[in-house]
């Protein structure tokens, strides 16, 4: 249950990310920077290691959201999708990336997608594992938004889509304030469908936002539903030459 936007820039991006989840899990530990691969990487993490967000040095990103439309799920000794974007986190090319995934045990991983984006290369790649087959997609450099929902999919889709997509057409749309804006967001009313999702048992519990330029990496972090304050967490990390 998430929601990600990424706003393309000349010389890096925007991302922001709903973390969706049951109110009752435990609670994330906040964004820090750990070396790994001779390269800093930054992301929030669960209490077991395991995360849904990351950026490293060279600017490139992974978000991976749940694939709730899909029913299939792994029973046998289960692998946690937490598990996958630290797997690839320092990888800055999306070759070398997905090289990386089709090695993963993915009978023992529940269905997810996870978008990689390559400031560098000007490239987005998203993969797909649906319990039976594991699949890439390549996104033009632009705008754009994904969505799960484990309340109603695809009616979480359309509505959000929605919303997208009326706030495009808004003078600030790219901005930063436009796309907090638009992660505080209740339309088309305050529940299961708008982008800071609330229901009785699960809600947005967080809000992540990457930002990459030509000289910086930073990640600011909000470890509440996004209307329910402003005053974000924020960590730098000087942006490091990827090869193209």
């Amino acid at each position: 249950m998430c929601t990600v936007t990424f706003i393309a820039r000349k010389n890096g991006f925007a991302l922001g990310m709903n973390r969706d989840e049951k109110l009752a899990r435990v609670a994330a530990l906040t964004p820090k920077i750990i070396f790994a691969d001779g390269q800093e990487i930054i992301y929030p993490s669960e209490p077991t290691g395991g995360t849904w967000i990351a950026a490293n040095a060279a600017g490139a990103a992974f978000a991976l959201v749940n694939w709730y439309a899909v029913p299939a799920c792994a029973e046998e000794n289960p692998v946690s999708r937490g598990a996958v974007v630290n797997a690839i986190a320092t990888q800055t090319k999306p070759d070398a990336a997905e090289n990386i995934l089709r090695l993963l045990p993915l009978p023992r991983i529940s269905p997810f997608r996870l978008i990689g984006f390559f400031p560098a290369q000007k490239k987005i790649r998203e993969w797909r594992w649906n319990g039976k087959k594991f699949s890439a997609l390549s996104h033009p450099w632009r705008t754009a938004v994904w969505i799960s929902s484990g309340f109603d999919e695809p009616g979480a889709q359309r509505a959000r889509k929605k919303v997208f997509t009326v706030a495009l057409r808004q003078k600030s749309a790219g901005s930063l304030d436009w796309l907090r804006r638009l992660h505080r967001s209740h339309l088309p009313t305050r529940g299961g469908y708008s982008i800071c999702m609330h229901r009785d048992d699960a809600a947005t519990v967080s809000y992540t936002e990457i930002i990459a330029s030509a000289s910086r990496v930073q990640m600011n972090y909000f470890p509440h539903a996004p209307c329910a304050g402003s005053k974000l967490r924020r960590i730098k990390i000087s942006r490091k030459r990827a090869a193209i």
